[in-house]
């Protein structure tokens, strides 16, 4: 499971929503002006517009929260030429960009709230993610490193750090960083599952089963730990139990069928192929048309 801004993920966790909630951004603490009454000057206007900005992407906060991204998006713009000083309308701005896959503009944009904020935790962790969907696995943990360290108690970053250590080929660090984020939040079902991923490529299908179950129990309705199930069962011999598990699973999300999709979110070599032998039996190639007909139906 990859947990990241695309709208095409079934994200078990809602990164925009949690990251603003967790930074304090729902309600931007506006400066107060002057209530003394004073000549009119280019600064006290320069104060006004300032104000003015961050009223703006306040309201491009509150927007997130009802999916107008495109409206939030030109609040946030006009909301940095208003308050170019001020990190909250960068930061805001970079993160609906990363929202919108517009990765080079949302790093350009986090890099100088960073420059105008080094210390704010959520644009390393925001920083951190869009990285991380550049490929550069790196440098997305370095910036999620940095912010964990001025606010460690933050599950969403340490699921990123363990998906970038994932990625550099680091698996004890990954498993320790998911294992931190569920001692913080117990049903935070994407890293007991990212678990099972690590586990089952380590050649313990037991151990990863097993994960993937806990995932399961959290929430029953995700296809993803469903179908890894039914993988694990069927290589294991369970194969009427795999089967019924695998027609469930893709039942509640058809593109979990795409191993490029499975890829993305993060399975390995060894859990791709044995799912490719797995699609390609019989029984699921007859699922898999059936679906495929009712959804083109």
């Amino acid at each position: 499971m990859l947990k990241t801004v695309k709208d095409n993920t079934v994200l078990k966790y809602n990164w925009l929503l949690s990251l603003l909630a967790c930074t304090g951004l729902w309600s931007i603490t506006l400066p107060v002006l002057g209530q003394a009454l004073l000549p009119y000057t280019p600064q006290l206007n320069n104060e006004q517009l300032e104000q003015q900005g961050l009223e703006l992407a306040d309201d491009a906060v509150q927007l997130v929260r009802f999916q107008q991204y495109e409206l939030a998006l030109s609040r946030a713009k006009l909301a940095t030429q208003l308050a170019p000083n001020q990190f909250q309308s960068w930061f805001i701005l970079g993160t609906l960009y990363i929202q919108q896959k517009e990765l080079d503009k949302g790093v350009e944009a986090l890099q100088k709230a960073l420059s105008l904020a080094p210390s704010e935790a959520g644009i390393k962790f925001t920083l951190g993610n869009a990285y991380f969907q550049q490929g550069k696995y790196q440098e997305a943990a370095t910036e999620l490193q940095d912010g964990l360290k001025i606010k460690p108690d933050t599950p969403a970053a340490l699921f990123d750090l363990g998906n970038s250590y994932l990625k550099l080929n680091k698996m004890s660090d990954a498993i320790a960083s998911y294992q931190k984020a569920i001692a913080l939040e117990k049903n935070f079902w994407p890293a007991i599952n990212n678990i099972g991923l690590i586990k089952y490529e380590q050649g313990d299908i037991n151990g990863a089963v097993k994960d993937w179950q806990t995932a399961l129990e959290i929430d029953p309705e995700q296809a993803e730990p469903q179908l890894a199930v039914a993988v694990g069962l069927y290589i294991q011999g369970k194969t009427e139990q795999g089967l019924k598990l695998g027609e469930a699973a893709l039942k509640l999300d058809s593109r979990y069928a795409e191993l490029k999709f499975l890829e993305e979110n993060l399975w390995g070599p060894k859990l791709l192929q044995d799912t490719q032998k797995f699609l390609a039996t019989p029984q699921m190639k007859a699922i898999l048309d059936t679906l495929q007909q009712e959804s083109s139906s």
